[in-house]
């Protein structure tokens, strides 16, 4: 019974309607992103759903001499470490990138909304592409084994270039 009242309480009602008052409060503070259901959509869209997701290890913004300075992004997984740094040109981005250990893989650099660029990496690991649209990306890496085959795929957290 409540006390003041001399009602009965119901404790899942009350729970269910201190939930809903949250709810509001938080839409109203802390508004989901709008574009959050299109980015989540875009992370999980991968035609070959067996891959490696890489983990974000570092972030750091240069500071460069001449012009925008890049910006130099580190993923891991188990043995490979993927670094690529952007540096914004107008509507696009240049990607310069390692892969560690290096070897003729190839790079799938995904931006939402827009077609895939692909790329190879050289025996030491780099790569490049130029004129890469901007927006919500990923790295998707093609591992080749020592017979040139396709061994495994790892991909990247998504990061807004």
């Amino acid at each position: 019974m409540n006390a003041a009242n001399g009602q009965e309480r119901n404790p899942a009602e009350e729970d269910l309607l201190l939930l809903a008052e949250l709810d509001v409060l938080f839409d109203k503070v802390d508004p989901m992103p709008a574009d959050l259901v299109d980015r989540v959509r875009f992370a999980i869209a991968l035609e070959d759903l067996d891959v490696e997701v890489a983990r974000w290890v570092h972030a750091e913004e240069r500071v460069g001499v001449r012009g925008p300075s890049p910006n130099t992004v580190t993923f891991t997984v188990e043995d490979l470490t993927i670094m690529v740094s952007l540096t914004p040109a107008g509507a696009s981005c240049r990607f310069d990138g390692w892969l560690v250990p290096g070897g003729p893989h190839t790079v799938e650099i995904r931006v939402s909304g827009h077609p895939s660029t692909i790329t190879s990496a050289d025996s030491d690991g780099r790569f490049a592409a130029d004129e890469v649209p901007r927006g919500t990306t990923q790295l998707v890496v093609h591992i080749v084994d020592d017979r040139g085959e396709r061994s495994r795929t790892v991909v990247t957290p998504t990061l807004v270039s």
